[in-house]
């Protein structure tokens, strides 16, 4: 079949990170008993849905270490078409991503007749594949559930050329599935309670033990209130409260960054730079430029401000905390 225009053709790749999906549901979903079942689900809806946009998924791929997941989907994967690529991988990290960019890479220098790569992941390190695809007029379409894709990834795909996987999965196995959610969540609450209400009760039998054994002499008297941090110098944008919560977070993420610094460095200072590559982390969801933006909007409430110094090589900016600011008090008492 001769094919005039790669943007028109027919045909489809699907590389479909299986590790991640399945730790998804695994985890979002309190480990519901038919899980590989909606995976194949969501497979099955995702191959209509391609076909219904005239495309023919002549290579579908799935990527995972088969050996560490506790199901065996391998047969099912076979049955429905899918070829399994077993990687090995660690505890702290998914091998499946290296793989599946390099077959990604395979496909399109080898199978000039591919136009259309379905990658079915959400991980920031599709990024450079996605790109490369891209700029060799490739489309490229993404499917991940919103609320675990990356946003820096869903930046490059552009919304049209995502789909969310929810809406591969048919309604009544969503209801079944945020069910079990819910009952998870509730589950999980009202163990925290518990846990909450015997730690009180176990440190108020403490601190009543500690004032009888100082009442006799037992103890010491209990020690001054700490020193107030001094005034600080640094000028800051005029106090407001902070009221997003994802600015909040930020904040709170900030403080603890702090805290491990100046136990371990002696420093009030964060570096910028690394700062934000460790927010990545913390908030994947947000793209780079939203992430910038929870800074900006702390600078202006005066929670935080960002000085740039000179340095060798280059110059560097860091994160100065003001810790006169209502809700840094809150995240820093004492």
């Amino acid at each position: 079949m001769e094919i005039s225009s790669r943007a028109a053709s027919p045909f489809a790749a699907v590389f479909l990170d299986f590790e991640n999906i399945y730790y998804f549901f695994k985890n979002e979903f309190a480990d519901p008993p038919e899980l590989n079942d909606h995976i194949l689900e969501m497979l099955r809806n995702l191959r209509s849905h391609l076909g219904e946009m005239g495309l023919d998924s002549i290579i579908l791929n799935a990527y995972a270490d088969f050996e560490r997941i506790d199901s065996a989907p391998q047969g099912g994967l076979y049955l429905l078409g899918v070829d399994t690529k077993n990687v090995l991988g660690t505890d702290h990290k998914n091998a499946a991503d290296m793989r599946m960019c390099i077959d990604a890479l395979e496909v399109l220098y080898t199978r000039p007749e591919i136009g259309t790569f379905v990658l079915v992941a959400g991980d920031r390190d599709y990024i450079p594949v996605i790109q490369h695809l891209r700029r060799q007029a490739r489309r490229v379409l993404g499917v991940g559930f919103r609320e675990s894709v990356s946003g820096d990834l869903l930046l490059n795909l552009g919304e049209k050329q995502f789909v969310d996987a929810r809406s591969l999965l048919n309604p009544a196995t969503l209801e079944r599935l945020d069910a079990r959610r819910e009952e998870h969540r509730v589950f999980i609450e009202e163990r925290e309670k518990r846990f909450a209400e015997q730690s009180r009760r176990l440190d108020q039998r403490a601190v009543e033990a500690q004032s009888g054994e100082r009442a006799m002499g037992v103890l010491p008297a209990a020690p001054m209130a700490p020193v107030p941090l001094p005034p600080q110098s640094v000028e800051f944008a005029a106090i407001s409260r902070i009221t997003a919560d994802d600015q909040r977070a930020c904040l709170e993420f900030l403080m603890e960054k702090l805290r491990f610094l100046q136990e371990t460095r002696y420093t009030s200072e964060v570096w910028l730079g690394p700062f934000l590559r460790n927010l990545a982390d913390e908030m994947p969801l947000l793209a780079d430029w939203e992430r910038r933006h929870l800074l900006d909007g702390l600078t202006m409430n005066g929670a935080i401000r960002i000085e740039k110094r000179p340095g060798e090589p280059f110059p560097y900016s860091v994160v100065i905390v003001n810790y006169q600011h209502p809700d840094v008090i809150e995240l820093n008492p004492g």
